[in-house]
């Protein structure tokens, strides 16, 4: 058989390949999911009376705004993990943007503390808010598995790592919204902790979970 032969015979035989989802539209598809069962969450859980009073405070509504864009770099931090064809430098995103957002948090209880006369610096027993977090992020965490189950699981452990913080970050804009810290000391060690702890622990479960379920298909998207 010719070569030109045998070329046309191969593929024509071969079945078409579905390309992957650049991260962008992943993200997208990511926050599709995970936006309803935070909100699904809030409403089971009972929002806080004071809500709307809360969001026209500037440190809340700054708070909620930077857990919500640490979730969503996060995400596409992750998705950009997965894929062989995205720069090394995406995964730095999640920690610049937690660090800016654990600073801005530190500021304000030293603020809040000096207003006070150290009121802000009491840090109060707050374990409920650990199975909160892990309630509010499990359907988040989930949605991030099964998508990155479709990449081509280069750069595994952060992947894992970026989803997880994804995940966590968004339980905390979730759990801020039903659930109050008695200080912002409490705020700091015990919710900010359990987004930390929920992390550390979800990546080292998802990379477990990656690593049995690997897709039965990869192919390179283009880079969003």
């Amino acid at each position: 058989m010719r070569t030109e032969n045998l070329i046309d015979a191969l593929t024509n035989d071969l079945t078409p390949v579905r390309r992957l989802r650049a991260p962008g539209p992943t993200t997208i598809l990511w926050l599709a999911i995970t936006l309803p069962a935070l909100a699904l969450v809030t409403l089971m859980m009972g929002p806080r009376p004071n809500l709307a009073a809360l969001w026209l405070r500037p440190g809340f509504a700054l708070d909620e705004a930077l857990a919500g864009f640490s979730a969503i770099i996060a995400a596409y931090a992750a998705f950009c993990a997965g894929r062989p064809d995205q720069p090394g430098w995406k995964l730095a995103l999640p920690v610049g943007m937690m660090l800016i957002w654990f600073g801005v948090l530190g500021r304000q209880c030293l603020l809040l503390s000096a207003s006070t006369q150290g009121g802000a610096l009491r840090i109060h027993t707050d374990i409920a808010c650990i199975p909160a977090i892990a309630v509010a992020g499990i359907v988040p965490a989930m949605a991030m598995v099964i998508l990155l189950r479709r990449s081509p699981l280069f750069r595994t452990t952060h992947a894992c790592l970026c989803g997880a913080m994804a995940a966590a970050a968004a339980a905390e804009f979730s759990l801020r919204l039903f659930h109050s810290a008695d200080s912002f000391a409490t705020l700091l060690v015990w919710q900010m902790g359990s987004v930390v702890l929920f992390t550390l622990g979800g990546s080292a479960i998802g990379r477990a979970i990656l690593g049995r379920l690997r897709p039965r298909r990869t192919t390179l998207g283009t880079a969003s």
